[in-house]
């Protein structure tokens, strides 16, 4: 179905909205992908916090312009598969890796974070991204370590003073005795 102009500026202006907050984006082939492949995609996109569209190339192409995406450009050709990831860089790169493993039809083409064009390749790259609990909980544990060994140290000196005053301690009590 044709879209008439005041259609093609608003899918510009949404795809614009979206782009100029998103993380990263995957664009990918998915010509010959089912109907219901699509659906379980969409639903998975809406759950992880991943934008999901088709649109034509010009479109998305108009819809970048002034982004950090505005790179990927010249690379958008053939019926693509847009996914932009809203809440942590990852999160469109392992929607699109997990949908290819049981869909040989879906391949990426295009992948881009921080304004750089990357391969297809840095799909895994990308899919490998800590989710943000991760990175919560990794930040976390780096924070806590220098207090964690901080105290093991003041344990190891006072277990090795302990240990060398306490036959001295025992000594003035059995004198007593």
């Amino acid at each position: 179905m044709a879209l008439n102009l005041s259609q093609k500026q608003e899918v510009v202006a949404e795809l614009a909205k979206i782009a100029a907050q998103a993380h990263s984006l995957v664009a990918a082939e998915y010509a010959g992908t089912t109907v219901e492949q699509m659906t379980a995609m969409r639903k998975k996109a809406r759950e992880s916090g991943v934008f999901l569209k088709v649109v034509k190339n010009t479109l998305a192409a108009r819809a970048v312009s002034g982004t950090g995406f505005e790179v990927v450009k010249d690379a958008l050709t053939g019926p693509l598969l847009y996914a932009f990831s809203l809440e942590e860089p990852g999160a469109a790169g392992r929607l699109i890796k997990e949908f290819a493993k049981t869909n040989d039809k879906l391949k990426p083409k295009v992948v881009s974070m921080e304004g750089k064009l990357l391969p297809a390749a840095h799909v895994d790259v990308l899919a490998a991204l800590p989710t943000r609990e991760q990175a919560l909980a990794m930040l976390a544990r780096v924070l806590a370590e220098p207090a964690a060994m901080l105290a093991r140290a003041i344990k190891a000196v006072a277990d090795k003073q302990g240990a060398g005053e306490a036959p001295a301690a025992a000594a003035p009590a059995e004198a007593e005795a």
